[in-house]
């Protein structure tokens, strides 16, 4: 009875500690679960203090609000930026968005259009961006850049340039708070949730994209339009405008604006005649009555 006694306590006591075992590893997933909801949103945030720096790179991808222009027109106001990069892929056969994101940015503010360059590309992701502008800016002595992408995104995109670009120049990226993402509580909107999901996603695949990577340098430039000013940009724009075909155009619209006025013209000689008849008619009838008065008083 003893040795009964004795199994039945044992397998109690196993199968209140399998109990308190799986509590355990229970809790423990709720504190996983807890941490993932509530800390991830920010793992994704590398958000750096700035007080200055050489170049501001505008990535590609703000929304229509153009938020990344505003943030970088400020920084420049402010002293705080010394030139800045604008990214933009191709839209067209020969245009970006590089060229309305320039144009955009210099209606924020009387900047110095040699010092705004423009950066078009037909990069489909971050990788083929930092393979396009790290090369030129290791060639031009680059020493700090603030990377201007989502909030989301700010961890792995300085990850991506730091990976690739070595020890210079040194990158800094900013939260700069726009609507669409919010770290605190990405959960509770259908817009952040997608936005955390996709930037979990494309950091574990950045992961394997720059696995076993060299670092760059000013001559493995895999460009393939050559980055210039807004200023430069503005005096080719003006280059491409072919003057042949714009003086048909030109002709066509002397040629009608002459006949309107010939026609004009012509309206008002139409009109006038008959005035002058009416007078002419009038002078004949004075004369006549003239003629009869003179003649009754003989």
């Amino acid at each position: 009875m003893s040795k009964i006694l004795k199994s039945e306590k044992n397998d109690r006591k196993k199968k209140s500690f399998s109990k308190g075992f799986a509590l355990l590893f229970l809790l423990a997933i709720a504190i996983i679960t807890y941490v993932i909801f509530e800390k991830s949103g920010h793992w994704l945030v590398e958000d750096d203090n700035v007080e200055h720096v050489k170049w501001v790179a505008v990535l590609d991808g703000q929304t229509a609000d153009l938020e990344r222009n505003d943030y970088a027109a400020e920084l420049i106001k402010e002293g705080k930026a010394d030139s800045i990069l604008i990214l933009g892929r191709r839209v067209y056969r020969e245009r970006s968005n590089s060229e309305y994101y320039a144009d955009d940015f210099m209606k924020l503010g009387a900047f110095d259009s040699n010092a705004v360059f423009l950066a078009p590309h037909n990069d489909p992701s971050t990788i083929s961006e930092a393979y396009s502008i790290i090369p030129w800016l290791k060639k031009h002595n680059a020493d700090t850049v603030l990377l201007l992408t989502d909030a989301a995104s700010t961890y792995r995109v300085k990850r991506i340039f730091q990976k690739l670009s070595g020890n210079s120049p040194v990158y800094v990226t900013k939260d700069i708070h726009h609507v669409t993402y919010n770290p605190n509580c990405w959960y509770s909107n259908r817009e952040t949730r997608k936005d955390w999901l996709r930037s979990w996603a494309a950091l574990f695949v950045s992961y394997l994209d720059l696995f076993n990577t060299d670092t760059l340098e000013a001559v493995d430039s895999s460009y393939y339009k050559p980055i210039r000013s807004y200023a430069e940009y503005k005096r080719e724009f003006r280059s491409n405008v072919n003057l042949q075909k714009l003086l048909p155009k030109i002709e066509d619209k002397i040629k009608t604006e002459s006949e309107k006025e010939s026609a004009k013209e012509s309206t008002k000689e139409t009109s006038k005649e008959p005035a002058k008849e009416s007078v002419k008619a009038q002078e004949k009838s004075s004369s006549k009555a003239e003629a009869k008065g003179s003649t009754k008083k003989k």
